[in-house]
């Protein structure tokens, strides 16, 4: 696959990188966050605003596993919960990575397609392992909360809806390339994925 940037006039080749998907999605992600209670997280900064609305109405169970008591919040039909989550946080998920050894420790931009066209773009100024195997294809408890990364619960919740005919393209840069060139792709193509994020931050 090609982009080009038309304000710079250069051609980027995008080579395919497989994606291997585990069995099946999960979900209620959120729920195995226990290593605080409701107390503890509440004073933290971004529960701050929380404290009182939670303190008032469940004054005896402060003291329970945040992702317990908020998995019991959700069985019970009680929305509260989701005020700790961000966005993504309470979706279906899966578990893919990329095995290619020869990607997996390379820097540069990357793209997702759905049946041939271009939903997204971003940038990898690390190594595609982190960013793919250990990001967006794994969601951790905690990237589901307000303090967590949205954005990794986001593209695998989109990837997850349409794994069957999505493909992964890469174009290695020098890292002093990245960022340049990815806002430059981002504004020539508007992928949907990546103006959907942005239109929905809260």
């Amino acid at each position: 696959m090609i982009l080009r940037s038309q304000s710079t006039g250069t051609q980027y080749q995008f080579d395919s990188v497989k994606l291997f998907f585990k069995d099946g999605k999960y979900s209620d992600v959120f729920s195995q966050k226990n290593n605080k209670t409701v107390l503890e997280t509440l004073a933290h900064r971004r529960y701050v605003k929380l404290r009182r609305l939670v303190e008032e109405t469940y004054a005896n169970r402060l003291q329970e596993p945040l992702g317990s008591f908020l998995l019991q919040l959700k069985r019970d039909g009680d929305d509260s919960y989701r005020r700790f989550l961000n966005r993504y946080g309470d979706a279906n998920y899966s578990v893919f990575q990329i095995n290619d050894k020869q990607v997996l420790p390379k820097r540069g931009i990357y793209a997702y397609t759905f049946k041939e066209e271009l939903r997204y773009i971003g940038r990898c100024q690390d190594s595609m392992r982190k960013r793919v195997n250990q990001g967006y294809g794994k969601i951790h408890p905690k990237n589901c909360y307000l303090d967590g990364q949205a954005t990794n619960c986001h593209l695998n919740t989109l990837i997850t809806a349409e794994q069957e005919a999505v493909r992964l393209w890469f174009c290695e840069l020098e890292l002093e390339q990245i960022v340049t060139v990815e806002k430059s792709l981002i504004s020539e193509y508007q992928p949907p994925w990546n103006i959907q994020r942005c239109n929905q931050l809260p």
